[in-house]
Formats: C-alpha cells, structure tokens, sequence
C-alpha cells in the first residue's frame, strides 16, 4: 500500500505545494536550482520513508538506500565514488536514502559531507529525533529540514479504506465495519503503519472464523454467483470490533525516553502542575508511565516543582513529593503509580509560589557579578585564637537574647544592605508570611 505518487500520499500537504522542495525532487515540478538534499524529521509512520520512495521513481534517478543501523562509513564512501561516476559518465544523479541518521556518530556524518557539498548525490535523511541535535551542523546547513506532522484521523481513516478496497492491499476480500474502523483509529496514535499492520491482523482473524449464517457478512441477494455453477457467492467477511481489539487492544503512545517525546512530554506535565490543571497533570503522568518512563525520574521532577513552583505557599507539597519519591523506592511499580498520583494531585490543586525559587536565582546573580562584599566582622568566625585580635565577633548581638528572639543588626555585606530577595505572594501560607516578614525586616534593619 506504499504510495508511488505524490498525488497518493495523504498528509503532509504542506509540504507538497507545486514547486516544493519534494515536487522538485520527484520529478513533478521543476526548480530554478535543481534538487536539494533533504532531512526528513517526523514522527514513526508519517511517511518519510514513503516520501523517499516517491522520490526514488523519479526519471533519470539512481536511488540507492542506506541504514544507518547497518551502514558505515565505508558503505558510505562506496556510494559517493559510485555517485560521482554516474553523474560524470552517465549524466545521472544519485539520490541516497539515508533512514535513521540520528544513529550515524559524528564522523560517519562527516563522511556524507563532500559528497551533499559537490553534489555528488542528492541525499533524503530521514530521523525521528530532533536533527538539532543529532546532525552536525555542517550538513545541517547544506540541507533543507522539512518537518513531517503526525498524520490526522481523517488521512489514516482514508488510507484504511484504500487498503480495503485496494488490490495492492486487501482487494475487496473483506469488508470493515465503522466500529472496527473507529477502534483502529483511537489506537493507532497518529501512525500510519501501526493502522495498517492492525487492520491486516484484524483481516486474518476475520478471514479465519467461520461466520455465523446471516451475521457479519456481505454477500450477493442473487439466486447464484452468476458463473453457471449455481453456487451462491463465498460471503465476504466483515471485520468486527472485536476483530480489531484482538489486532490492536492498546493505544500507540509515542514517546521516546531519549528524544523529543520526553522532553515535550515532561515539560507538559510540569507547566500543567504550575498552571493548576490536575487533570492534564494526570494525562501526563498516566503517558509517561504507560511508556516506560523511570518513576525515580517523574518524583524527582515532582520535587523540583513542588519548591520552584510551590514553596512556602504550601510547604507540605515538597514533604509530599519527597514521601512519594520514597514510596516509589520502598514498592516500586505499577503500585508505584498511586503515590505518584497523589503527589501530583496535592501540587497541582495546591497554591504556587515561585518567590523562593526567584530569591535564590537573584541572590546567584548578584554573587556572579561580584556583589559579594566581605562578611561583617560581627558575624565572623570567632572560635580560634586570635580571632578577637582582629575583631571578629566584636559587637555581635545573640537573638535569643532579644525580646521576640530578632536582634537589630547587619547581616549582609555592605553592598546589599537593603536589598530584597525573598517576596513573598499573597497565595497560601504566603499571605502570612509577608506580613510576618514585614516586621521582621523592620526589627532587623532598626526601621
């Protein structure tokens, strides 16, 4: 069911407009400046390999395919001598499919370089990861990067229904109910391969079990199949929902613990905990831990948030955190995923703050800019000899021995008398905070 047009595929329609770099290299349309060498990035089941051999039937084209799972840099350089001869000699040129770059390390990406900057050959790159930041720059540069989108409901509800139909696919020999075609989609998360290679499972099953008379079935209302035998029409078997749940019975989750899924993903989760909203929170979390996620590394974000985007708003979220990191330990998963869930449940419906968070990283910036004077000389060290000699100490004011426990003094060095990290919110135990801050700061500066 691979296409072998452009006009065949379905998606991506952004990036089939005429005089596009992928109607150029097709052959369909003509550029000013020939073809270009392409990074296909996108999602498993888009369409980039599909892509690549659309390009491949382009006239006057040698396509050659490479891995980059089995390829090195020897099959690589075999392909640019080889390249380069068939264009000199041959007038011809020579697209390379290169599937998986991400996999290639920096010196066999080296290695393509000469051969995209001659152009020697026209290469199309396909990967699943950022190309940021698992490219080199150099080809980076030398290259177009087209982004490949996830494919939407209606083009896979489309390609499923060619494939029914289709003789390259199931020729009609099956039929597929509109609750099987539902199910198909809800789990196939976007990829069109998963739907296809679930709807050919979901047709053997159908194809196996002997239909009951009457039911789940499609057939001719004619006295016979019209052939002279007088034989009524083998029923044409229809595939049912629960055809389908036994082909697929678990949606796709497209997550990569190393790529741009987790990174999206978690930076998802954490922004849905900050903005208050416990049931994106929940979906997050429910994604991370239905791909495999670490559950050490989910508490360990849930920590980090529960004093950046908590903090003394609400300083029984950080104990939460810190308990369900525990737990996760002490039970492991999947039972690991209800401590899980009620720490974010209690962050996310808890009050925010980022008030501590902010004074820590103000206080950082004034010491790397060189506002760090030198401590008083009350408040240094005076335990070892000599240290009253040269004034350490000297004049220091014990608190407790102050009415309310506070004593009026200096604590920070000269340059930062006054100056105001720590601001407390009006959201939480940070209502009284501030107030109670307020006279603190009046005792302690002698206001």
């Amino acid at each position: 069911m691979r296409p072998r047009r452009l006009d065949e595929i379905v998606g991506q329609q952004h990036l089939l407009r005429p005089g596009s770099p992928l109607q150029v290299l097709a052959g369909e349309d003509r550029g000013p400046a020939g073809p270009s060498s392409i990074i296909l990035w996108g999602p498993p089941g888009t369409g980039k390999t599909t892509l690549a051999h659309v390009i491949a039937r382009g006239v006057s084209r040698k396509f050659v395919e490479l891995s980059a799972i089995t390829a090195g840099v020897k099959d690589v350089r075999k392909v640019m001598d080889e390249a380069l001869t068939d264009r000199d000699l041959h007038g011809r040129t020579t697209v390379l499919f290169l599937d998986e770059i991400h996999r290639f390390t920096k010196a066999q990406q080296d290695a393509l370089l000469p051969g995209v900057e001659n152009q020697w050959v026209v290469l199309v790159a396909a990967t699943t990861e950022n190309p940021s930041f698992s490219v080199i720059s150099p080809l980076l540069s030398r290259s177009l990067l087209l982004t490949l989108q996830p494919l939407e409901r209606a083009d896979i509800g489309a390609l499923l229904d060619r494939a029914v139909a289709d003789p390259r696919g199931l020729g009609g020999e099956v039929a597929l109910s509109a609750e099987a075609r539902e199910h198909l989609l809800d789990l196939c998360g976007g990829d069109a391969r998963k739907a296809l290679t679930a709807l050919e499972a979901a047709a053997g099953v159908a194809s196996s079990e002997q239909p009951a008379a009457g039911e789940d079935t499609v057939q001719d209302t004619g006295e016979d199949a019209g052939d002279g035998s007088g034989q009524s029409p083998r029923p044409v078997p229809v595939i049912t929902r629960e055809h389908a749940e036994e082909a697929l019975d678990r949606a796709a989750v497209r997550y990569d613990r190393n790529g741009d899924q987790h990174y999206d993903v978690v930076s998802a989760f954490i922004k849905s905990i900050r903005g208050s909203d416990v049931d994106a929170a929940m979906h997050y979390l429910a994604r991370m831990i239905e791909a495999g996620e670490d559950p050490r590394f989910i508490a360990r974000r849930l920590i980090i948030s529960a004093s950046e985007d908590i903090g003394t708003a609400d300083p029984t979220a950080l104990q939460t955190a810190v308990a369900a990191a525990d737990a996760v330990q002490l039970i492991g998963m999947p039972e690991g995923r209800i401590p899980l869930a009620q720490a974010v449940a209690h962050l996310a419906t808890a009050p925010k703050s980022n008030a501590a968070y902010t004074a820590i990283n103000e206080a950082i910036a004034d010491v790397r800019a060189g506002r760090a004077g030198p401590v008083p000389l009350h408040l240094r060290d005076a335990h070892y000899p000599g240290a009253g000699q040269l004034g350490h100490g000297r004049g220091y004011v014990y608190s407790h021995d102050e009415p309310n426990g506070v004593a009026a003094q200096q604590y920070p060095p000269d340059e930062l008398v006054g100056t105001d990290y720590y601001r407390p919110t009006e959201h939480g135990r940070e209502r009284e905070i501030a107030h109670r801050l307020e006279i603190l700061r009046g005792i302690v500066r002698g206001r």
